[in-house]
């Protein structure tokens, strides 16, 4: 395949990354090193360190969205933003990522025209913005020549949603980055002291901080010496738990925001991963990079995770919401090494698949078969669409005379 011009909008901010953003960072990274040429639109303020691929779209406001706060750019200065970068990028295809949530990607889709790939994240059963969305991007959606889904779950709510279909395509890991990385003394455990870690955003309560938190009492009194090694930022979410905690507080180690160095040395470190998530998940990104470092992996039976876990063989499940499920589903695997370490030698062969050197293979062939489509209708490089005048109106402006008959 010839070396492409990609542009990747993604419509959260890289003030606070979570998933998307770091999905959209390592993509780009992955077709750099594939010899493509790529670069990133994103909301970040002007003074917010981001990759060198990122160009930062300005300032995000805080919005809660698919039950947690998501920072959104959109209005008439952003989309002023997306149409110069789109002007200049002279892309071969444009990839937006969650082009229904109201931000860059969902500007992008009004104002370009040419081949565009989509990739759906979210999962929900019932998705009141989509619901609003879908009439006002109806017509957009047309424009999308490809449209990716990241797991089973995103793909159903897009088309119980939006009708069509998707290929699903799940995130992407540097598995051997995770599998390589050098653990730290101060995390490991010991027989009589295991040491169970959790990340995530502490105050958003899909995360399940609390359900570990009620659990915690169970598993100290089958393990007294276990440690609890939680990452993440939230002062809130911490202040929650540890009320629950009361007296068990102590076995709790707040570790606050890590780096992807830390957080490979961590995962490397800890006996097992807990992800005590109770909904709105649609793949499960750091159960992979856990399993990709070779620990155990305890997890809620969302059907996102029970996926990515290979139906429990690479990872033992407990029911979701549920604090005493949890605790027998870690006393139980920090009582049968021998059944965790099974699982874990699972793990790392089915990982494999989820290495960005098969994701981006997978992605490029999304992008040629978009490249082709549109090529044979007679169009080339992603370029403005002049009709965008249709939806001007929702960013405050009025679309100007006669704009529907110019090309």
């Amino acid at each position: 395949m010839r070396p492409l011009r990609v542009g990747i909008v993604c419509p959260y901010s890289f003030d606070a990354p979570g998933g998307v953003q770091f999905h959209v960072r390592d993509l780009a990274e992955a077709l750099r090193d594939a010899g493509h040429e790529v670069s990133v639109l994103a909301p970040a303020d002007d003074d917010t360190e981001v990759p060198d691929v990122v160009t930062p779209a300005g300032r995000a406001v805080p919005v809660r969205y698919n039950g947690s706060v998501a920072r959104l750019a959109f209005g008439p200065r952003a989309a002023a933003r997306v149409r110069r970068w789109i002007d200049a990028g002279r892309f071969d295809v444009l990839h937006l990522h969650e082009p229904m949530t109201p931000s860059l990607s969902m500007l992008a889709l009004w104002v370009a025209e040419g081949p565009v790939v989509a990739t759906f994240h979210t999962s929900q059963v019932r998705s009141r913005a989509l619901q609003v969305a879908h009439p006002l991007l109806r017509q957009s959606l047309e424009k999308i020549s490809a449209r990716i889904a990241v797991s089973e779950d995103a793909r159903r709510t897009l088309v119980e949603h939006l009708g069509g279909d998707a290929v699903v395509i799940p995130n992407g890991v540097y598995v051997d980055r995770f599998a390589g990385a050098p653990g730290a003394e101060r995390w490991r455990g010991t027989p009589e002291a295991p040491t169970v870690a959790f990340l995530g955003r502490l105050d958003e309560p899909r995360k399940g901080l609390q359900v570990l938190a009620e659990a915690a009492p169970a598993i100290l009194a089958a393990q007294p010496g276990t440690r609890f090694l939680v990452a993440g930022k939230g002062d809130a979410g911490r202040a929650a738990a540890e009320a629950v905690l009361g007296e068990h507080g102590a076995a709790f180690e707040w570790l606050g925001g890590v780096s992807d160095a830390d957080k490979a040395a961590l995962l490397r470190s800890a006996d097992l991963y807990v992800a005590p998530q109770t909904g709105g998940e649609s793949f499960g990104i750091v159960l992979v990079e856990a399993m990709s470092a070779g620990t155990g992996v305890v997890a809620s039976d969302l059907g996102a995770f029970r996926r990515v876990l290979d139906d429990g063989t690479a990872g033992r499940l407990f029911r979701t919401g549920d604090p005493a499920a949890l605790a027998e589903a870690v006393v139980a695997a920090l009582a049968d090494p021998a059944d965790t370490r099974a699982r874990r030698d699972r793990a790392t062969a089915f990982v494999r698949r989820f290495d960005w050197a098969t994701v981006t293979d997978q992605v490029l062939a999304v992008y040629e078969m978009s490249v082709a489509a549109t090529e044979a209708l007679g169009e080339g490089t992603v370029r403005q669409d002049l009709l965008a005048g249709r939806s001007t109106w929702l960013l405050g402006r009025r679309p100007r005379a006669g704009l529907a008959g110019e090309r």
